[in-house]
Parts: structure tokens; sequence; C-alpha cells
């Protein structure tokens, strides 16, 4: 499987061939650009096909190949309607033929050229965006006291929020992650607003943890915006990520194809807090999720800009340990199936 949907960042790397494409993103015409090697995935995939299909006969099964589009999500989400990797699944992807097993792989420049990381049990973190509105009393600026300032709420409510997996949740058992990366609220420096408008991600490993998250997030805003005359109003979705979980005896097995592909340079990895929709083919069949170290031309991995970065970039020249290692592990899987 590989993804093949762009992000809304407005590219700066500079190179010849950057992005200026502009589409429709939450109501608005947004500069475009690969921020996250979804175009590398592609073109690995393609390589893939054209191996195995130029050796078709020496095949012991079928060998799919699942072109996805919008694992970052889609330009409108307000309809709630599924997409990416779980819209593929309810339409029938993994059936007709009927898959056994689903392999998929991530680029990354932060990861030591020519090596594959992988990760045994849960290896990228579920995800649920999180939706705060803070209700005030719009007024004069010049008289905020004769209203409630939902900026002033909105403000005591992030910091608050941070407390959560600093103070409340038993992070010794597994990580959580909690940010606050949108806020927004009034349109002219003399009103007070009557709302603001908050939107997070909350990143989790266990799903017990994630539900007490939930809860207390809730909790949280409602209680430190009440305590200031304001109201906050929290929901959650409308889609999540589930946790990425590599099944231990499919690692097991797979392992040895890893290492032969990238000539023993493949190495165990800790948790990444980032997500995937990848996990959605893991609810119905095993499936193994690795990375693919590709750090830009002339940069060492500790320095390359991350994915998502404007600046994002990575070495074509790791494409072929990609389709390598994807092409032996479908031949070693069906071959021992």
């Amino acid at each position: 499987r590989a993804d093949m949907d762009a992000l809304p960042v407005a590219e700066a790397t500079g190179l010849p061939f950057a992005s200026h494409t502009r589409a429709p993103y939450q109501g608005r015409e947004t500069p475009v650009m690969h921020a996250c090697g979804h175009d590398g995935h592609t073109a690995i995939l393609m390589g893939v096909a054209e191996v195995l299909a130029g050796m078709k006969d020496q095949i012991p099964g079928t060998v799919k190949f699942i072109f996805q589009p919008a694992e970052e999500g889609v330009p409108d989400e307000s309809s709630g309607a599924a997409w990416g990797a779980r819209a593929m699944v309810a339409q029938g992807v993994l059936e007709n033929p009927k898959v056994d097993a689903v392999f998929g792989l991530h680029i990354s420049p932060n990861m030591p050229a020519g090596r594959l990381g992988y990760r045994s049990g849960p290896m990228m973190a579920g995800a649920d965006t999180v939706h705060i509105t803070i209700t005030g009393e719009q007024t004069h600026g010049a008289a905020p006291w004769t209203g409630v300032d939902p900026i002033v709420a909105a403000a005591q409510v992030i910091t608050g929020l941070q407390t959560i997996v600093s103070r409340q949740l038993n992070i010794s058992n597994e990580p959580v992650v909690l940010t606050i990366a949108s806020i927004h609220g009034g349109n002219r420096e003399n009103i007070v607003p009557e709302t603001v408008e908050m939107l997070g991600t909350l990143r989790t490993f266990d799903e017990d943890m994630r539900a007490e998250a939930k809860q207390r997030i809730t909790t949280t805003a409602q209680k430190i915006a009440e305590s200031s005359g304001a109201k906050a109003a929290v929901r959650f979705g409308p889609a999540a990520y589930s946790v990425t979980v590599n099944p231990p005896d499919l690692s097991d097995a797979m392992l040895p194809t890893l290492q032969r592909a990238s000539g023993g340079k493949a190495m165990s990895i800790p948790k990444i807090s980032a997500s995937e929709d990848f996990s959605e083919y893991q609810k119905v069949v095993p499936g193994l999720f690795y990375i693919l170290g590709a750090p830009p031309k002339g940069k060492a991995h500790t320095d390359a800009p991350a994915n998502h970065s404007p600046l994002f970039d990575f070495d074509e020249a790791a494409m072929p340990l990609g389709a390598l290692s994807l092409s032996l592990l479908a031949l070693d899987y069906l071959a021992g199936r």
C-alpha cells in the first residue's frame, strides 16, 4: 500500500520541481506540497508493481497494489464521511481477491540512509482531533467587565490542558501527547468576541488512556471556562486514527526479509507519536508497517527538516531500497504462507 495525497503546506525547498500548486482546503485556496513523502511512496510502489509484474509467473499467489488517497484527511471534513484507508476498506479493497496480509512503508528524512526502521507491537500513535469552542459574551474591548472574554478563558484552558499529560495521566505506562495547534477568535482590536475556536490533536498508544484523556480534556476545558463565566463545548472527530500495531508473529516472520533487503541494516525503533491510517487495514488483516530512512543529499538525518515541514525533502536514492524491501516482503510472505 502506498498513500499519495499532499498537504496544505507552502513549499519552501527551492527545488527545481518544487510545488507551486494551490487547491481548495477548508473553503480557501491554499498552497499544497508533498511534505510527507507520499509522492515517493507512490513511485516506490509503482516500481514494485513493475518488478513483480515482470515475474508474475513465478509468484505463488496474488499481489494487490493499493494506491490510497486522503491518508492525511480531506479538504472538508464537515460531512463526517469516511476517507482514506477507512473508505477503501469499506468499499472492499481487501476483498476479491481476499487479502491475507498487508505491507507498507513511510519515508523519513530523520532516519539514517540505507536503514529500515521497524517495531513489533504498537508502533505509531492513535490520533483524535480535539475541537473546543469557548463561548463568552461579546462586548466592547474598552469595557471587558461588561461581557465575558472567551479569549482569556481560552488561554486559561490551553494552560490547564497541559497539566493533563504532565500531572494527571500515568505516562509511565504509555506516552501521551496533547497539542493545541490552532486558535481563532475575534476580528477587531476593540471588540471582545463571543466565541473562540480551538483545534488540537491527542496522540495515545492505549485505548484506556485514550478514553481517560478525552474525559479529562472535556472536564478540564468545561470547568476552567465556567470559572470565568464562559462555556466550553468539546468534541472529538469526526474521524480518528487507531494505533498502528505490527503483530509480533508477522513482525518476527518478516524481520529476516527486512534484514536481507537492507544488508542487515534494519533496526528496531522507538514508538512514534505520529499517526497512520494504515491501522485501518490492520484492523482487518495482519499488517506490517516500517520506516525507510532517506535524509536529503548533503544533510545528516539529525539535521534534516521533518515530515510536514515546508522544507521537507528526501534523497530519491533511497527509493530502490523501498521497492526492494516491499517486493521481497510480498514474495517471502507468499512463499512461506
